[in-house]
């Protein structure tokens, strides 16, 4: 009983360590380098008809040149919605709109920008290593809890724990790796 109650809070703890991991990837895509990508507004929410829906679901997208993103909306009438919520998100960038598709055009960073840029990177790693913290925070109470129950010894609480610890130590590591990588893409020239 006691090896399937640590197996489960291990289960568990990993699961959410990689949500974090993947969640800071997911932010670090949104940050623009160079060439424009979709990710940059694919997540942006667009006020339609009354409810909150991700620009992706209503949108298509392509980089038919180095510095231009077009979005092409799946119903025309969207368009100046899909506009007010991309001026909203402030990427820096106004939307060209000829009444059927949105154009951005992104000019080149600066390398002022670059180093703003690394410094948004590095707070959301930051809150990312913040994340997983709490997650291992999360999961040492409970394995003291079971610990004070009597559901496991001290022993196994103590290996538990540092297995924890471990798991901590991968994930922030994997945070840090995508850190330096989206560092060097983002100060190349």
């Amino acid at each position: 009983m006691s090896e399937e109650l640590i197996e489960l809070v291990f289960s568990e703890t990993e699961e959410k360590m990689e949500k974090s991991v993947s969640r800071t990837r997911q932010e670090f895509s949104s940050i623009r380098t160079g060439r424009p990508s979709p990710a940059l507004v694919e997540r942006i929410q667009v006020d339609y008809f009354g409810s909150d829906v991700p620009l992706q679901q209503l949108a298509s997208f392509s980089v038919p040149e180095a510095q231009l993103l077009v979005i092409s909306p799946f119903d025309k009438g969207a368009i100046e919605a899909i506009e007010r919520a991309i001026v909203l998100a402030d990427l820096g960038i106004s939307p060209a709109n000829d009444g059927s598709i949105l154009r951005l055009n992104f000019p080149p960073l600066t390398e002022e920008r670059r180093k703003q840029l690394v410094k948004v990177v590095k707070t959301l790693a930051e809150e990312g290593r913040i994340s997983i913290r709490g997650i291992r925070r999360t999961a040492r109470q409970e394995l003291d809890n079971f610990e004070k129950e009597g559901d496991v010894s001290s022993d196994q609480a103590k290996r538990a724990l540092d297995r924890i610890d471990a798991f901590t130590r991968n994930f922030e590591n994997q945070i840090n790796t995508a850190l330096e990588q989206k560092e060097t893409e983002l100060l190349e020239v």
